[in-house]
């Protein structure tokens, strides 16, 4: 990642476009703009993108089928903005791809911090521990932590950033029970505060991608009442 990481601000209402770019240049970040999720898709395609703002209800194409247009080829962070406020709704988000929400009205400083960590936990993830291999092994299951490529047998699974980083710090701490709080704070750099179902959605999309049952995982199990684990 460049010194100065690239932001695509996905948001076809001006207003809201103007006031994140005021706060993110003043981190020093590049910024660039989409109005429709077909420019989102045309600026993926053409510059180096380190993370999306993505805003949930646009023209032409809104941000869901955005997300799953992006996460075909691209792995970087995405952070969805959405007025809507139903639980349903912004885990539809989660589940295709997205790895954090913020509901609208939003406080851009946050929206600022959220886009920090993000951004670092992509970046650095596992960075502060000393590694002895550039990989992880659990079973068939390999993640490259340098390339952040997760292959099962001789097949590459596709993980979103969140995702590959859950399934990194699970397969750091076999055979040891996780809580949500644990896995949260871990994986978003955050207090766990109204985590509500977040964590569950993506260790449910990862089931969907590396187990062969996804209903009666082998890999990562649930311990009810509890939390999960490897």
């Amino acid at each position: 990642m460049r010194s100065q990481p690239m932001i695509c601000i996905a948001d076809d209402d001006e207003a809201i476009r103007d006031l994140l770019a005021i706060y993110l240049k003043n981190e020093g970040y590049k910024l660039c703009f989409a109005k429709t999720g077909k420019e989102v898709l045309d600026l993926v395609a053409t510059e180096t993108i380190d993370l999306v703002i993505l805003d949930l209800m646009m023209p032409v194409m809104d941000g869901i089928a955005t997300c799953i247009e992006i996460r075909k080829t691209q792995f970087m962070p995405i952070l969805m903005l959405t007025a809507k406020t139903s639980d349903l709704d912004l885990m539809q988000g989660i589940s295709v791809g997205a790895d954090d929400y913020m509901k609208k009205p939003f406080n851009p400083l946050e929206v600022t911090l959220r886009v920090k960590s993000l951004l670092r936990r992509y970046r650095d993830y596992g960075a502060d521990r000393i590694e002895t291999t550039n990989e992880l092994v659990y079973e068939d299951v390999t993640l490259n932590l340098q390339t952040r490529q997760c292959i099962k047998g001789e097949r590459m699974i596709r993980l979103t950033p969140k995702e590959f980083d859950i399934l990194a710090y699970f397969m750091r701490q076999p055979n040891q029970v996780l809580t949500v709080e644990q896995i949260y704070e871990a994986v978003w750099g955050e207090e766990a505060f109204e985590v509500d179902n977040t964590v569950m959605v993506h260790i449910t999309k990862i089931r969907e991608k590396i187990e062969e049952t996804p209903r009666r995982p082998s890999y990562i199990k649930t311990v009810w009442g509890v939390g999960y684990r490897l």
